[in-house]
Order: C-alpha cells, then structure tokens, then sequence
C-alpha cells in the first residue's frame, strides 16, 4: 500500500478541496483526515495524555523504577 501526505487547508465554509493527479484512473482510495486539537493549558494536555491507552504501559507497577530520593534539587536563579 502506498501513503500519500498532502497539507491542505479548508476554505471560509469548511470545504476541503485536493488538487493532486494521482496519475490512477478509476480507482477506489481511501483517505484519511487529521485534525490537529488545539491545546490551551498543561491541564488540558495532561488529560489529553492520560487518557491515551497508548501511555497505559505506565500504570503497570514494573514502570515505577524511581522515586522522589533518587533526583537531586536543582536551583534555578532568573
């Protein structure tokens, strides 16, 4: 199967419109739609992340290998 990646833009009514030959006459395609979510806040992207089954390997008490004694206090000045 072959991937094509095309950047796009809707237009003032939420149209999308493709300008792209694929050089493929009478073809069945499939195509897939992204829409990128804009985040506002850490919390937001904190529920976003903790929500994605893809992050659930670290809730598995194998992961917890650290603990708050093994860091050191960095000081920061500004």
């Amino acid at each position: 199967m072959k991937a094509i990646e095309i950047n796009s833009k809707t237009n003032k009514k939420g149209h999308l419109k493709l300008d792209l030959d694929l050089k493929e006459a009478d073809k069945n395609v499939k195509v897939l739609i992204l829409l990128e979510e804009e985040i506002n806040d850490g919390n937001e992207w904190l529920k976003i992340i903790s929500n994605n089954p893809g992050f659930d390997f670290l809730k598995d008490e194998e992961e917890n290998i650290y603990s708050l004694k093994d860091g050191k206090l960095v000081q920061i000045s500004v």
